[in-house]
């Protein structure tokens, strides 16, 4: 009796680890899957981008103007910032995007013409 608990006890084991393992395969594939599609990188090209990014957010000029922002009491009188919001991401993406787009030769895309 004690022979048969001791084999499902090993087969179970053995099945969850099997099970363990095919999960770790599927979440793979399925990374593979979700990446089949996407345009290919080199890791160059994405040093050269991030480079972009960094330089035209540092270089961009923020102000007051570009957020919204409220003032409220505290509880003990002091004047405190309750909300700020930034509200020109239009110009910062653009800004953005302009610079990385001075790295690249920009081609049409063959699917949308573009």
């Amino acid at each position: 009796m004690s022979e048969n608990k001791e084999l499902l006890e090993a087969t179970v084991k053995g099945l969850q680890e099997k099970i363990g393992q095919l999960n770790m395969d599927l979440k793979s594939k399925q990374q593979e899957l979700e990446d089949v599609n996407k345009p290919e990188l080199t890791a160059l090209q994405m040093d050269i981008i991030n480079d972009a990014v960094d330089s035209a957010l540092g270089n961009y000029d923020l102000d007051c103007g570009h957020f919204d922002y409220e003032f409220e009491l505290d509880y003990d009188s002091k004047v405190v910032l309750s909300n700020l919001t930034f509200t020109d991401t239009y110009d910062l993406v653009e800004a953005v995007v302009k610079n990385i787009e001075n790295h690249f030769k920009i081609i049409k895309d063959e699917k949308t013409n573009e």
